[in-house]
């Protein structure tokens, strides 16, 4: 769906930036690959769970992320499938544009330019 260019971009905003957190954006990555508990999460991202835990509540509160209980773990998985999509037209777009964003005087690393 095209975004209207006088529409309100607002949601789209929030969207991008739940996913601008380097840890939000690991978090997602990981679990486009399956569920997770977040000792899972701790182990794979090397984080704190405090830090994951912290991280999965945005998410959750963005409607992004959800839980199933099973015992007493608790198991984390993507609810918008379309964020795999999502991530992999980034790949695209960032293979395409090569160091350009990484370059970005907005918003690139000050270390892509070293």
């Amino acid at each position: 769906m095209a975004m209207d260019c006088c529409g309100d971009v607002s949601p789209a905003v929030a969207l991008f930036r739940s996913l601008a957190d380097p840890t939000r954006l690991a978090v997602v990555a990981r679990l486009a690959e399956g569920e997770a508990r977040v000792v899972d999460l701790t182990r794979t991202l090397g984080l704190a769970q405090s830090t994951v835990s912290k991280h999965l509540a945005c998410l959750r509160d963005c409607r992004l992320v959800d839980f199933r209980t099973e015992g007493r773990q608790s198991y984390y998985r993507l609810v918008r499938p379309e964020l795999i999509d999502l991530l992999r037209s980034a790949e695209t777009v960032l293979a395409e544009t090569g160091e350009a964003v990484a370059l970005c005087p907005n918003y690139g690393s000050s270390t892509a330019a070293s």
